[in-house]
């Protein structure tokens, strides 16, 4: 009982050591904070608070304080804020996609004995066919009903991944070093812009556009200096 304590602690003493700090807010992005020293490409098993083990691929040494190394890295599983974003961009789809084909079924499955309710025969009270008749009309409805639920369901899902597609395109995930030359030409792009907004007031659309062109190339610098200092080598 003792060795397992000890093994326990050694375990809590050893992840107490090496944590996942943020590094910066906005954007959001973390290193890895450890009293130990590695090297590029060094690799390090690190274990969430949820009990997953993940590895780590040390990218460089961001910052050193209070005894602490603070280092960029990278997961070996590939896994990043880009990822994340498209693979629930691509759940989103496969979601709306299957929520499409079944009401495509309901649809078609509602379209039983199409060519006589065209007709617009009415119901014959008390003839054998009245019952048939209604129940064809009620399992239509209800039919249709399942068609619209479903294509709502479908549209739901379209926007939500429309939506985070417009996230990831504003948000420009910087925790991965191939994220500087798309920083830098969103930078080059809006400095432009507000260089042109500048220099022709008259072709501004409306009276901040000058402010927010200059805070977007405000942002975008400040995001760039955060991505150099975590991978620029």
């Amino acid at each position: 009982m003792l060795i397992c304590r000890d093994i326990i602690n050694l375990i809590k003493e050893i992840m107490s050591k090496e944590i996942l700090k943020k590094y910066s807010s906005n954007p959001k992005v973390f290193v890895l904070e450890t009293e130990n020293i590695y090297k590029k490409d060094d690799v390090v098993n690190y274990t969430t608070k949820y009990g997953k083990e993940i590895e780590l691929i040390i990218w460089k040494l961001v910052l050193s304080k209070n005894g602490k190394n603070y280092y960029s890295y990278l997961r070996a599983d590939g896994t990043n804020r880009r990822t994340m974003l498209e693979s629930k961009i691509k759940k989103r789809r496969e979601w709306a996609e299957s929520q499409e084909n079944k009401s495509t079924k309901y649809f078609e499955a509602s379209q039983e004995g199409r060519d006589f309710l065209v007709l617009a025969e009415p119901i014959k009270i008390g003839h054998h066919s009245e019952k048939r008749h209604r129940a064809l009309i009620e399992r239509n409805s209800k039919r249709m009903d399942k068609c619209l639920e479903h294509y709502k369901k479908s549209e739901e899902h379209e926007v939500k991944a429309e939506n985070i597609e417009h996230q990831l395109q504003k948000e420009l995930p910087i925790d991965t070093p191939d994220c500087l030359p798309e920083i830098k030409k969103a930078l080059e792009s809006a400095t432009e812009l507000h260089k042109f907004y500048k220099e022709n007031p008259k072709k501004r659309e409306h009276s901040y556009s000058l402010t927010y062109a200059k805070k977007k190339v405000n942002d975008l610098t400040n995001r760039l200096k955060i991505a150099n200092n975590l991978w620029l080598i």
